[in-house]
């Protein structure tokens, strides 16, 4: 697995020196070019990402259900975003993606042509480190981390993260 960093924008009038696509639509378009039949894409609002360690995780699970024939989508890069985001359904997981306007995104790459694949990704956004822009409350929304369940455990965010990408194969 490879992760691009970078930033895009999505709608009008974005920041000089910073891709920009009419929409969300012509994005995923865009990166859809950039990978191969056997190399999965899956772009992520990098807010909403706990760290390297989440996005690793959800690649192992997405992988292993996909070889199991356990999937909940057919295409890997979809059942990625599903594991990534802890929820069965595609428009819920969808929350994780990228939007309108400029932000900073996680594109991972996984599978054979990775280096060849990640390169390609590079040309379709900014280059820019994404990783320092996780934004804690919007992560303990989306995973449903209350306060209470911090404070009762050492464990970081992003290990209780990984605790709800793992209880998705549980859910199935």
């Amino acid at each position: 697995m490879r992760v691009v960093e970078g930033r895009v924008h999505v709608g009008t009038d974005g920041p000089d020196g910073v891709p920009a696509y009419d929409s969300v639509g012509e994005f995923v378009a865009a990166l859809d070019d950039a990978s191969t039949t056997d190399t999965a894409v899956q772009a992520f609002d990098a807010r909403f990402v706990a760290g390297r360690r989440h996005l690793e995780s959800a690649v192992e699970h997405a992988n292993r259900s996909m070889e199991r024939g356990q999937n909940v989508a057919d295409d890997r890069a979809v059942e990625i975003l599903c594991y990534a985001a802890g929820r069965r359904q595609i428009d819920q997981a969808l929350e994780m993606g990228v939007g309108q306007g400029t932000s900073p995104i996680l594109v991972v790459v996984d599978g054979p042509a990775e280096d060849r694949v990640a390169t390609r990704v590079t040309a379709v956004v900014a280059p820019q480190e994404a990783f320092g822009h996780a934004d804690p409350e919007r992560i303990a929304a989306l995973f449903d981390v209350t306060a209470a369940e911090r404070e009762a455990t050492d464990a970081s965010l992003q290990t209780l993260v990984c605790e709800r990408v793992a209880l998705l194969d549980v859910e199935k």
